[in-house]
């Protein structure tokens, strides 16, 4: 089983996980930008963020073969702070940087003014950039949030099939399905969606532009947990094709419309690095 988590916080991480999810089948991962769990208080801290994005933890990743990508954005909660709007005006220097597949994470926590023009600004940068868009649903009045997103993609011109609207549920599907846009799901141990009640969906509502990802973070979360949805979803009778589709060749698809998602030599085996100095011990 390969498969490619298309939204994780590898930031948040261990290298355990990396060497877990390796032997998991794991080949592939998106890590968005988001809120790193307490206010950041300048744009520097951004530009430092970003860079581990698009340095670090590829590096990092590839030490166990696992081919790691970024999006790059001015998260919802934080757009709502005057401190860190500015980023908006950063974002055209690391959206053209190669392994940033889409922009992302951008769209709504509290549906706040200031979170209206963050999200309609970013999508009109995905449009001039000529990237993708990874949506994040607020987690509360999730279908309001869901509505009002969808009314401003609809709004910014983008292609629907340039937009991946995520943390969906069995409530929010139905209002994604027909728009053409891509759908994503997030499986966690406790919230958000369950293996068997992904696998209910998949029934329902088929494997096209259906996209399963562990969303893993500093919070209780689990990286193996797109492992254990194509299990489940082997032993609820899908074919191992199926399986396939949903965690890799549609995340494959997705964002390979930004022209910049780098899968070479990914059943290589991961290179050694030797001369780094964290293989050494050292910081």
């Amino acid at each position: 089983m390969r498969i490619f988590d298309p939204h994780i916080h590898m930031t948040s991480r261990t290298t355990d996980d990396y060497e877990r999810m390796a032997a998991a089948g794991v080949r592939a991962v998106v890590e968005p930008a988001f809120w790193l769990g307490q206010p950041r208080t300048s744009v520097a801290s951004f530009v430092d963020y970003f860079d581990s994005l698009i340095g670090w933890e590829p590096f990092r990743a590839g030490q166990f073969g696992v081919r790691h990508h970024a999006t790059v954005a001015l998260n919802p909660k934080e757009a709502n702070d005057p401190r860190c709007r500015p980023v908006l005006d950063l974002l055209p220097r690391y959206l053209d940087k190669d392994g940033v597949v889409a922009v992302g994470e951008i769209g709504y926590d509290s549906m706040t003014p200031d979170e209206d023009a963050a999200f309609a600004g970013q999508l009109a940068l995905a449009v001039a950039h000529d990237l993708p868009a990874l949506v994040h649903t607020p987690h509360r009045d999730k279908a309001r949030g869901v509505e009002r997103t969808l009314a401003v993609v609809a709004e910014s011109g983008i292609e629907p099939g340039r937009v991946l609207v995520d943390h969906l549920n069995e409530i929010t599907v139905k209002l994604v399905r027909d728009t053409g846009c891509w759908l994503g799901f997030s499986i966690y141990p406790e919230t958000k969606m369950s293996p068997p009640r992904m696998v209910e969906l998949l029934k329902t509502y088929g494997t096209e532009r259906m996209l399963v990802n562990s969303a893993a973070d500093w919070g209780h979360s689990d990286p193996l947990l797109t492992r254990a949805t194509g299990e489940a979803m082997l032993l609820a009778g899908f074919t191992e094709d199926d399986v396939d589709r949903v965690l890799w060749r549609n995340p494959v698809e997705f964002y390979g419309q930004s022209g910049k998602l780098d899968l070479s030599d990914v059943d290589a085996p991961a290179p050694t690095f030797a001369g780094n100095s964290i293989l050494r011990g050292g910081s």
